[in-house]
């Protein structure tokens, strides 16, 4: 296929060191897999990228993280809209951030009234925004001597001012980390023991996890994480000193997630058949609802163009033109795009810049793996698009 010479190339002018993509349809059929060059650059590893490397997935977690949600409304024990504020007084503990003194080297915020909810958390509605995307956060954090998103715990990492009230606006945060420990609190266990007797061992998966270094058997078939330069540039360097988890040890349900992109695709495509080993029709049909009402909507709209670091975070290669919205699932390109992908196709990737897509209208799905930073990058992200418009041309919906 076309789009294996671009990732080739890719390979030869060393911008990318390794890769694995999978592609099937609703019917649980794989139409593509494939995987090429070296899973790590490090001098002692030689071991070829396959489909059973073992890649941290990053933000690729908070789909299993939304169902694992859903699960729990289905078995009662969560509501979407009931405030989990009483759960977690110390999420939104420190007010709405308005502003910042740089005299005084204080924030200045204002109480919030709003309970935030399970639904909010999920839709990032919340008014929580990761403290390092947001000037005023940073600020907040360094009046502190503290280091953004840095600690063990999602309370350490993530209790941060809000941005905005819930539910008035859209921001990328950590609600799926809260919503993992919600998941935890009221099953009693971790979310990795959770999603291991809930969603992974259902499915026959074994290769996802949130600890992969009391995993024996993943330590020869791990990524390492590889680097281009600032302006996304080869060749790639080894990043021996980045932690993606920065010094994370909870379960992290927004983006803590280590899996072969084999095992993710099986969770994928149960997703895009609606399985019902995993969520009754209701809930999957919650999942993948837009949420956002148009107020929300438009926010979303507008952050994702409101500079360049969030369209390279945010945008998936899509033209801004194209509305989205946002599902528990993920966002929602509201329309379509000539020869890659239906309306309604949801989209959602990793920090490494890892990418999935569910295209309802062919009926496709697929994975994009590789663990390559800066976050998201364009040149990257552009060969998984090209992976995308090739199977959406092999096995998508014929013209007439």
């Amino acid at each position: 296929m076309d789009f294996e010479k671009v990732y080739e190339k890719a390979l030869e002018d060393k911008t990318l060191p390794g890769y694995a993509l999978l592609a099937g349809d609703k019917n649980g059929k794989i139409l593509y897999s494939g995987a090429k060059g070296v899973q790590s650059l490090r001098s002692d590893s030689s071991r070829p990228f396959q489909l059973d490397t073992i890649c941290a997935i990053a933000s690729m977690t908070k789909l299993m993280t939304s169902v694992a949600a859903l699960q729990c409304v289905e078995a009662g024990l969560l509501d979407l809209d009931k405030s989990v504020s009483d759960v977690f007084p110390e999420m939104g503990k420190y007010g709405i951030i308005t502003g910042f003194d740089d005299e005084k080297n204080e924030a200045t915020t204002v109480p919030n009234h709003t309970p935030i909810t399970l639904r909010m958390l999920l839709s990032h509605t919340n008014g929580h925004e990761y403290d390092w995307f947001n000037p005023l956060l940073m600020k907040w954090r360094a009046s502190r001597g503290e280091e953004p998103w840095v600690g063990p715990t999602v309370e350490q990492k993530s209790t941060l001012p809000l941005i905005f009230e819930p539910g008035t606006s859209f921001r990328y945060g950590a609600g799926s980390d809260w919503a993992g420990k919600l998941v935890e609190k009221v099953t009693g266990k971790t979310l990795d023991a959770y999603m291991s007797e809930k969603i992974w061992e259902p499915l026959g998966i074994k290769d996802i996890t949130f600890y992969p270094k009391k995993r024996p058997d993943m330590e020869d078939r791990m990524a390492t994480i590889s680097t281009l330069n600032e302006q996304g540039e080869g060749p790639a360097a080894d990043a021996p000193d980045f932690d993606i988890l920065f010094g994370g040890t909870d379960c992290l349900g927004g983006g803590g997630a280590f899996a072969s992109s084999k095992d993710y695709f099986t969770f994928l495509q149960a997703v895009l058949r609606r399985d019902s080993m995993l969520l009754d029709d209701a809930s999957w049909t919650e999942l993948f609802k837009p949420q956002l009402n148009e107020q929300c909507k438009k926010a979303f709209n507008e952050y994702i163009t409101s500079s360049p670091l969030h369209k390279q975070y945010l945008g998936m290669c899509i033209p801004t033109d194209i509305e989205k919205t946002w599902s528990f699932a993920g966002m929602i390109c509201e329309k379509g795009q000539e020869g890659r992908m239906s309306d309604r196709t949801i989209f959602w990737g990793g920090v490494p810049s890892m990418a999935w897509y569910l295209d309802f209208g062919a009926g496709l799905c697929g994975v994009a793996a590789c663990q390559i930073i800066p976050p998201m990058s364009p040149s990257i992200m552009a060969l998984h698009e090209q992976f995308q418009r090739g199977i959406y041309q092999s096995f998508g919906p014929k013209k007439k």
